[in-house]
């Protein structure tokens, strides 16, 4: 992560489903430079490889790895976002300005297969994937990967029932259940999320992380992307239902492959127990940064709660970005919290602004900014026509931490619906400094030190929210002011 940098989730869920939406890699090479201008520094771009669904698929319904928009299959050659040239392209183009990308990798399940397979089975329960339930059965299962239109091009590995532990669908009952696999020493793997029972199967036919070949084609796998499309980094995804240990080695594997090269990642833990994190990292051994998930909870609750009873002095607590600073990329939304996505947690229209100023414009954490967020969108779906507007101030922010956000860090968390900060700024970036004010109530005003060195020197609210001026004292004080259920940024005048 550079210095101050700030992650881009470049896409959303829907991205592509209207003609309005050019391809996604090309969009990426077009705006590289004014996104660098700006102050982004990474893009986390969707799943470059085929899904089971081709061109409709939005990413993590995986089919074939190696497949990055180059074979006909699935009923298309390119993905949903391009061709495997413009992938390669965009991240050309993201590179030539400075912009780190990094690649969303789904390991977890296999999707699509090519044939079936007959394999011995046991239904397990929903809640509880511990307990089985009814007599043991063969069933003809989705699980032969060959993928015949690629012809062994990059990889001779064929995936076959021996390579997964478990599916949702029996093809000869037409039933769906979670189907666990006997014999051959098959179990649910160990150290996974405790939910459910145990949380190894999630979707599809799911990755036995347990057997060697498994581990080692992934492994393969890797270093061919990585040698083959110069990406700086991934996004983990479904990371509790895996095996705890594999990205722990997968990430050591690569890190020393391609050394000095730094390998980014960031694991996709879904839960709002910080504890759960804290866990996690403890058993990868700090290998990768997770998504502050109880942060993004945190936001949540405070926009959905009425007339200020949010006590914004408990905004940051239990986080991972209070607690793991180092490890914490931290969210407002994501693809799937967006409305009509299974994890739907939309911070609300409100609260946004307030939210991107504690992840743009305090010293922890490496922020993330959701596409719709940026640009806002429009789609439909679960019967409803969604527009999501661009979040007011967000562009401001973002410049502002790029050129203001440094220095010496104060917290005015005193009090329950007016809190703040101040940034003193250092000499590394001139005219850097700043001092935000939120709050969720009727708003108000709070003596907060910015440093001796801006005596004199008046501050303006670069959102505009609020008129006026601040003047600092002979001390490093001003009395900064604040709009109620509102967010100012308070940035000296040149």
């Amino acid at each position: 992560m550079q210095n101050n940098g700030t992650m881009m989730q470049y896409f959303h869920w829907y991205y592509g489903n209207t003609a309005a939406d050019p391809d996604l890699w090309e969009k990426v090479k077009q705006e590289a430079a004014d996104l660098s201008d700006l102050g982004i520094t990474a893009l986390w771009l969707p799943p470059p490889y085929k899904g089971t669904a081709g061109v409709h698929d939005v990413g993590y319904g995986i089919y074939d790895l190696y497949d990055l928009g180059e074979f006909d299959q699935k009923g298309s050659v390119r993905t949903k976002y391009g061709t495997r040239q413009q992938y390669l392209d965009a991240v050309k183009a993201a590179h030539e300005v400075g912009i780190q990308l990094y690649a969303d990798v789904v390991l977890n399940h296999k999707a699509g297969a090519d044939d079936t397979q007959w394999v011995k089975a046991a239904r397990v329960h929903y809640d509880n994937r511990n307990f089985r339930y009814g007599e043991e059965t063969w069933i003809e299962t989705w699980t032969q990967f060959n993928f015949p239109d690629r012809a062994g091009k990059y990889s001779e590995f064929r995936w076959s029932y021996r390579h997964f532990d478990g599916v949702d669908w029996a093809h000869n009952l037409g039933e769906k259940a979670i189907f666990k696999f006997l014999g051959l020493g098959k179990d649910w793997e160990k150290m996974v999320s405790d939910e459910h029972g145990n949380y190894d199967y999630l979707m599809f036919s799911d990755l036995d992380m347990n057997h060697p070949e498994v581990r080692t084609e992934l492994a393969r796998w890797a270093k061919w992307f990585i040698h083959t499309s110069g990406v700086d980094g991934f996004r983990l995804d479904a990371v509790k239902h895996i095996q705890f240990s594999f990205f722990r080695d997968w990430l050591f594997f690569l890190r020393r492959e391609f050394d000095p090269k730094e390998i980014f990642a960031v694991g996709e833990y879904w839960s709002s127990q910080v504890e759960a994190l804290e866990y996690y990292l403890e058993k990868t051994r700090g290998m990768m940064s997770l998504f502050d998930v109880p942060l993004q909870k945190s936001f949540y609750d405070a926009s959905r709660t009425p007339n200020g009873q949010f006590d914004m002095r408990r905004l940051l607590d239990n986080t991972l970005v209070r607690r793991h600073p180092r490890h914490a990329v931290t969210i407002v939304d994501n693809h799937d919290t967006q409305p009509c996505q299974a994890l739907e947690r939309w911070v609300d229209w409100w609260f946004k602004p307030l939210a991107y100023a504690v992840i743009l414009l305090r010293q922890e954490g490496y922020p993330c900014v959701f596409y719709p967020d940026y640009y806002g969108v429009e789609y439909d779906d679960c019967g409803q026509h969604i527009i999501l507007a661009p979040v007011p101030g967000l562009h401001e922010m973002i410049d502002a931490r790029k050129r203001l956000a440094y220095g010496l860090q104060r917290d005015y968390y005193d009090h329950p619906d007016l809190v703040g900060w101040t940034r003193q700024g250092d000499a590394d970036h001139p005219g850097s400094g700043l001092a935000v004010l939120l709050s969720n109530g009727p708003g108000g005003g709070k003596w907060m030190e910015v440093g001796s060195a801006h005596a004199g020197k008046t501050f303006h609210d670069t959102l505009g929210n609020h008129p006026g001026a601040v003047t600092i004292n002979e001390y490093g004080w001003g009395e900064f002011k604040v709009n109620g259920g509102s967010v100012s940024v308070w940035v000296k005048d040149f």
